[in-house]
């Protein structure tokens, strides 16, 4: 992750920069927006917008075959300090891989319906003094809106370091607007005008962060634990020195307002990989991406929209008296590529993976997500890929469960 360098020796400067918005937060009507129905009014790419008195700019990404009779989820990706919004549409280094955070390949990839923009900051920073820049995400909306046919119960965010921070500023001060963020490595940089009301949060962070530590992100995380009604807990951490990561989701919290902390040992950094290093092989693009699509879209006939069938697995095993080998067969169903994957399933209770084939697999045990290695990142339509895993066993010998391939429920067969 070359392109992120730029990040380490500036961003630390930001970490003062504790700014409030005096914007109030307005309220989100569960309805398609105005330009449902009718011919789009905006394309992709360089967009100028006029805010706050000030020519501002972003980058729109369509879907290709945008269906304006379609109501589309809508994700914001806020760049990091000296950072840009071409950095977040173009993937850097790693190109369409790791555009928007990798979240663009996983919803082309579940032939899923959503708009992505990256609005570009003032100084290539989001200090959103007199809360300007949360000004500009209204006046982008208010234009989207206008042009373009969107779920506005569907609408997200998410960005990295400086962007978490902006990120985590529309959770304070839009949090009826916005259904769910996800905050990279943040701290509160942004400001914080309001943050009393619920809103989906989704924090990650890497436990030897030197820039922005994470007891910053952990206290961004909790104010939403206390809106959202979650169970206060210390929830787990990996340990220093063992390059892995824990997901863990809050109990207790209000219907609809899930609070989700992903723990990695790792630094600065959006992109962590298990067993070191970082790269757009990371875990966090699939782990947001589930979180953002748990979502129910108001929309009666979301066709482009992942469903049931859209992927195919069947699975078997071969145990013996302590362990057991699992077969799982991939099948791509849908009418899109998929380009880079994460199978998400449930192991049974009592068994614990110790080595695999063809995938990497995290967390042993539990709820599990298989991802593609360098290889076999690719499934065609109609096309399949096998993967499987060796397991310990205390005596539950039966097959995996619950299987979702980038966000979409697959049949078992």
């Amino acid at each position: 992750m070359g392109r992120h360098r730029a990040w380490f020796g500036s961003v630390a400067v930001a970490a003062v920069l504790v700014l409030t918005s005096a914007v109030q937060a307005g309220p989100a009507a569960a309805a398609p927006s105005a330009g449902c129905g009718s011919a789009p009014g905006l394309a992709s790419g360089t967009h100028t917008i006029q805010s706050g008195g000030q020519n501002r700019t972003y980058i729109l990404r369509l879907p290709a075959n945008y269906d304006q009779n379609h109501q589309y989820r809508l994700f914001f990706g806020f760049h990091w300090l000296n950072g840009t919004a071409n950095d977040v549409d173009s993937g850097g280094t790693d190109g369409y891989n790791w555009s928007y955070y990798g979240l663009r390949r996983l919803a082309d990839g579940a032939g899923n319906g959503t708009i992505f923009v990256a609005p570009q900051g003032l100084n290539n920073g989001w200090a959103n003094s007199g809360g300007q820049d949360v000004t500009l995400v209204d006046d982008i909306l208010r234009q989207l809106q206008a042009g373009l046919c969107i779920d506005t119960t569907q609408i997200f965010a998410g960005g990295f370091s400086y962007g978490g921070g902006m990120s985590y500023a529309l959770a304070c001060a839009r949090a009826s607007v916005f259904r769910a963020v996800a905050v990279y490595s943040g701290a509160q940089l942004s400001g914080c005008a309001g943050g009393t009301q619920p809103i989906a949060y989704m924090g990650i962070h890497g436990l030897t962060d030197n820039v922005l530590g994470i007891g910053l992100g952990r206290g961004l995380r909790d104010t939403f634990v206390r809106n959202n009604g979650c169970t206060a807990q210390n929830p787990p951490e990996p340990a220093q020195g063992s390059r892995s990561h824990i997901v863990t989701a809050y109990s207790g919290c209000r219907a609809g307002y899930p609070v989700v902390w992903a723990a990695f040992d790792g630094g600065h950094t959006p992109g962590p990989v298990d067993g070191g290093g970082d790269g757009w092989r990371t875990w966090t693009s699939g782990e947001v991406w589930k979180f953002i699509t748990q979502f129910q879209s108001s929309d009666p006939d979301p066709d482009p929209e992942p469903e049931p069938g859209a992927c195919r697995v069947s699975d078997s095993v071969n145990a013996w008296n302590s362990g057991l080998t699992a077969e799982i067969t991939i099948t791509n169903t849908g009418t899109a590529a998929v380009n880079g994957w994460s199978l998400v399933f449930t192991l049974p209770a009592g068994q614990t993976i110790t080595s695999g084939w063809n995938a990497s697999y995290s967390p042993t045990s539990g709820q599990v997500t298989a991802r593609n290695v360098a290889y076999n990142p690719g499934i065609p339509p109609g096309a399949s890929v096998s993967i499987g895993f060796q397991a310990g066993h205390t005596g539950n010998t039966a097959e995996p469960t619950s299987f979702t391939l980038n966000g979409a429920p697959c049949t078992v067969v």
